[in-house]
């Protein structure tokens, strides 16, 4: 049999058919053993500057409780600020698939950069768990899974609270991007289902330090009701405005507002707010038999006991829920292929469909094929400000 050669630095040797195949399987080996010791790589983007700096600060903070190991594979997590800016986020996550060849992606904080990395995630076919309730294209989407309960659940929760209370008319303000606007298409359909009318909108941008001339169009409306639709301490501005020009009524806000940071930039003036959230903030006052508590406590514990009493967030839980999720679906998928490949990154697609059950402080997950939010009537509460403290309601 005629022999074959391989290129060696400067020299060309010679290799009978009995070399090529003890060197073919040397390499086999070599490879096999590389993949075996290959690290799980993560990479996560997160706001930790600019406006929505509040949401991506307790989750930078909440990384230190995510894994570092997961079935018998070590676990390495590549850390990067993505500014609040879409462009930014786009960006980063380009870096992670392109240069880090990460296996998923978390993050980000806002809805603006989470949609952007949603982008690249369903080119690259990089699994996203998203930290924040994105609407994506119709046909997009398709690698990107929440771990924030989806607009129309809170919204929901929010039209039928306010019909409980005798709310006919309500009035809207909301941040004026992607979050506002999904509220505001969410709870219009909400609330006309709860025959609740909506007379007057207007809209904030999250940067911005006065809203009196919206606060005074919406009095004038004479609402009996309003909704904040802000997130983090953005939420607090419209408040604040509202009571100091005089309104009355009941003022409502979305889940993006459950961080003390309200209560602390608001102070009595936000007493008696009614908003949704998930139930990590008030693990302590769910039911015993609640699955949700015990993942709850946990995170509240740990995180209050760094960072000092009623530091918890929403949003710092949604990094913590994603170190849940990955112990749950990186066992599955290592059992249909190895870290560092597509088909890797497919099997953490297919186990995130397909396990059931998933308990995080934030509720139980059930994703499917046609539901990449996975959450039921479990990850929401009802809170309402009581003197300060939060006070759930039901």
């Amino acid at each position: 049999m005629q022999n074959k050669t391989i290129e060696r630095g400067d020299t060309m040797a010679p290799l009978t058919t009995t070399k090529l195949a003890r060197l073919a399987l040397a390499a086999a080996l070599a490879f096999s053993a590389g993949s075996a010791l290959a690290d799980i790589t993560v990479g996560v983007s997160l706001s930790t500057t600019g406006p929505s700096a509040s949401l991506g600060i307790p989750q930078k903070n909440s990384l230190a409780y995510l894994p570092q190991k997961i079935g018998g594979e070590a676990v390495r997590y590549i850390v990067l600020d993505d500014a609040s800016d879409p462009t930014q986020g786009a960006k980063v996550a380009r870096r992670f698939v392109s240069e880090d060849k990460v296996d998923i992606i978390l993050g980000s904080s806002a809805v603006a950069p989470s949609i952007a990395i949603a982008e690249v995630a369903d080119e690259a076919q990089t699994v996203q768990l998203a930290f924040s309730p994105i609407e994506l294209k119709p046909g997009r989407g398709g690698w990107t899974f929440r771990l924030a309960q989806p607009v129309r659940l809170m919204a929901n929760a929010v039209a039928a609270t306010a019909k409980t209370n005798g709310v006919k008319t309500i009035g809207f303000i909301g941040f004026a991007d992607a979050y506002g606007e999904t509220w505001l298409k969410d709870f219009t359909a909400a609330a006309s289902a709860n025959g609740i009318r909506l007379i007057a909108t207007e809209r904030y941008g999250r940067a911005d330090t006065s809203v009196t001339a919206q606060a005074i169009k919406l009095i004038a409306a004479k609402p009996d009701a309003i909704l904040i639709a802000g997130a983090g301490t953005g939420a607090a501005l419209p408040h604040t405005t509202l009571r100091e020009r005089g309104y009355g009524g009941t003022i409502y806000h979305t889940h993006g507002a459950a961080t003390k940071d309200l209560i602390r930039i608001g102070g009595r003036m936000v007493n008696g707010a009614i908003l949704p959230a998930g139930p990590v903030i008030v693990p302590e006052q769910l039911p015993a038999g609640d699955p949700v508590r015990k993942p709850g406590l946990d995170y509240v514990t740990r995180y209050e006991k760094q960072y000092g009493a009623d530091s918890r967030t929403q949003f710092g839980a949604h990094a913590y829920d994603a170190g849940l999720v990955l112990e749950r679906i990186v066992p599955v998928a290592l059992r249909h292929a190895r870290p560092g490949t597509p088909a890797f990154r497919q099997a953490l697609r297919q186990a995130l469909e397909t396990e059931r059950d998933i308990v995080v402080s934030h509720g139980v997950l059930n994703y499917s094929g046609q539901d990449h939010y996975g959450f039921d009537q479990r990850g929401r509460v009802m809170l309402t400000i009581d003197n300060g403290n939060w006070k759930l309601l039901k």
